[in-house]
């Protein structure tokens, strides 16, 4: 389980380092069995310890010291539906998360089909850290690995943190190239 863990860590540190999260936002979770781990709730995700990460029963009860992520029960909803989930990622990184605030769709730029089940499906809003937010994320996510939560953020699933990792950080560059290309086209010739 350390070593789990210890990734787990490394996964939060990375999205920081790579401002897909900032401040106390954003959350991640891997699946350990019968439990999850998950990061706590009003703390930054960068820097933890292993004593921070929070392990957490299938029906919401904590197993450790402190307490989950707000949005602990979209997670342990995510696992009920598919077995075959065993990492989420949650972020608000700035581009991707622009688009959730936009009519403007967000498509994949690159054919990741062959890797990922990617539609990037919009949930509707809900108040984070909810049980509609939960239940909407939980139902939607049974087509998608992964999600925009609209004027929120985006969720990621996969079977294991590297993969769930990657297909974050793909959905943020593929949201940065957009904006640049919508940007770059509103521009006007000014010779």
């Amino acid at each position: 389980m350390n070593d789990d863990v210890s990734k787990l860590i490394e996964v939060c540190n990375n999205i920081y380092d790579r401002q897909l999260v900032s401040g106390k936002s954003g959350n991640v979770s891997i699946r350990l069995g019968d439990y999850i781990a998950i990061t706590p709730t009003l703390k930054p995700i960068n820097g933890l310890n292993e004593k921070e990460i929070v392990l957490v029963d299938m029906d919401g009860n904590s197993l450790t010291n402190g307490d989950p992520s707000s949005e602990v029960g979209m997670h342990l909803g995510i696992y009920k539906k598919r077995d075959d989930i065993n990492a989420i990622i949650h972020t608000h990184s700035p581009y991707a998360t622009g688009f959730s605030f936009n009519y403007e769709k967000l498509k994949i730029l690159e054919d990741y089909s062959k890797f990922y089940n990617i539609n990037l499906s919009s949930v509707d809003y809900e108040n984070p850290g909810s049980k509609e937010l939960a239940l909407k994320a939980s139902e939607k996510i049974i087509e998608n690995d992964a999600l925009i939560l609209k004027k929120h953020g985006i969720l990621c699933a996969g079977k294991n943190l590297k993969e769930t990792e990657s297909l974050i950080i793909f959905i943020e560059e593929s949201a940065k190239t957009k904006f640049i290309s919508i940007m770059l086209n509103s521009v006007k010739d000014i010779e």
